[in-house]
């Protein structure tokens, strides 16, 4: 069974994704980008799915440093994130932060579970 680590600070998020890709994947979460750092080296998933605003270190930040990282820039990674239909004054992230990030998919929160299924199906099978 191929794992996939969600990285998000919203729980109830967290949760019913979690519950979705549990059909089909091992799923291991963290609730920060530093979190999600510490366990892509520790479980080396088969796919990262990352939030972009999240306390500590928001998603850009992370998926920077997933992606100067020798073994983890070569797992997928998805940014999902309501961050496209925020208002640009309730995060200091600027919008053209998200076009320098080099991720495999961007998908914008609210997402439909066949859709999240599909997108990562494309990238790693199942």
């Amino acid at each position: 069974m191929k794992k996939v680590l969600l990285v998000d600070d919203d729980r109830d998020f967290v949760e019913s994704t979690r519950t979705l890709l549990e059909e089909k994947f091992e799923v291991v979460v963290a609730y920060d980008g530093d979190q999600g750092i510490a366990k892509a080296r520790e479980e080396k998933p088969d796919l990262i799915i990352l939030d972009v605003i999240m306390p500590v270190e928001d998603g850009f930040t992370a998926a920077d440093e997933i992606a100067g990282d020798e073994e983890l820039s070569k797992i997928p990674l998805i940014l999902l994130t309501s961050f496209g239909s925020r208002m640009t004054k309730e995060t200091e992230i600027p919008r053209s932060r998200g076009m320098e990030v080099s991720a495999d998919d961007y998908i914008e929160k609210p997402v439909e579970p066949d859709e999240l299924l599909e997108r990562i199906a494309r990238l790693i099978g199942e």
